[in-house]
């Protein structure tokens, strides 16, 4: 991402609204640092959380920068999830929302996340926090039958399936499993799903998970991404309204839900919601949660 337009990013965003000398010091302090200081470093996050990031790692330096670098969705993960919910994190990567869900908010999560190298420093988030019992961790793709896929493995947050007419000489073949065959017998409250397009084949492998009444929620990516497998992503939307989910957007500030005939085309990510006033009733009396020096 272009200089000014992280600069931008972390001024415009809603924990670092009002204030611009805290947050340039905070990037400069991690561009200067994490030259100086080879390798990896544990950073302390939100309510003692700790992440291992590298220079250069988009997701985890937003959460630097700002606080919550998806803040509608992570802020909204935070407001609804209990210690006694299930998260699904379906395209986990280094374990950011895992890391909320069971390390903050105390939920018990199942993550998956395809890449061996990506995988591992997944692990190793997990292990750090000491949530070895909260999380199962599980090294594949999702899709909608078990099998293997071709999936790059040196575009950080960017890692994806390859389409049919895709080459990369980086590229490994990884296991891919179906949420109904590995959560047959378990009842999430909340799933994330960030597949870079991919949604479609999970979606296609989770019937039986949809229609489950435990599952209130889905974080879903949907930013055009779809269109390069050849999916269209207003089919997911009306997949979803037939299994009962209204689309949303969150304001974490105000704790109030915000209807959406679509999807959400400002942030990418859109909230699937099944029973909206049990949501608001959970969103409404959730703890604040302190992030900077701000509680939302």
């Amino acid at each position: 991402m272009p200089f000014l337009k992280i600069l931008k990013f972390i001024l415009d965003h809603p924990v670092n609204n009002g204030q611009k000398i805290k947050p340039i010091m905070r990037f400069l302090r991690w561009q200067i640092g994490s030259r100086l200081v080879p390798g990896a470093v544990v950073y302390e996050w939100i309510s003692g959380v700790k992440f291992i990031v590298r220079n250069g790692e988009t997701g985890l330096t937003g959460n630097i920068y700002t606080g919550l670098h998806e803040f509608e969705e992570m802020s909204f993960l935070l407001h609804v999830l209990k210690s006694e919910d299930l998260f699904i994190d379906v395209g986990s990567n280094v374990g950011s929302y895992t890391l909320l869900a069971s390390g903050v908010a105390g939920a018990n999560s199942v993550s998956f996340e395809p890449v061996p190298s990506t995988f591992k420093r997944l692990q190793q988030n997990i292990w750090i926090n000491n949530l070895n019992n909260k999380v199962n961790l599980i090294n594949k793709g999702v899709a909608s039958v078990q099998g293997h896929i071709a999936f790059t493995c040196d575009n950080d947050t960017m890692n994806h399936a390859l389409a049919d007419n895709e080459t990369n000489e980086n590229s490994i073949l990884v296991d891919v499993t179906s949420l109904d065959a590995v959560l047959a017998d378990q009842s999430p409250f909340l799933m994330k799903i960030d597949v870079e397009g991919y949604e479609t084949l999970v979606l296609d492998g989770a019937c039986e998970i949809l229609k489950k009444d435990s599952l209130q929620a889905v974080i879903m990516e949907l930013n055009g991404s779809g269109t390069y497998y050849g999916f269209d992503e207003s089919a997911i939307v009306r997949l979803m309204h037939g299994y009962g989910f209204d689309t949303y957007s969150y304001d974490p500030i105000n704790r109030k839900l915000i209807h959406m005939a679509n999807k959400n085309s400002e942030s990418g990510n859109t909230i699937f919601i099944r029973n909206k006033k049990m949501v608001e009733k959970r969103l409404q009396s959730a703890n604040k949660i302190m992030v900077f020096e701000k509680a939302f």
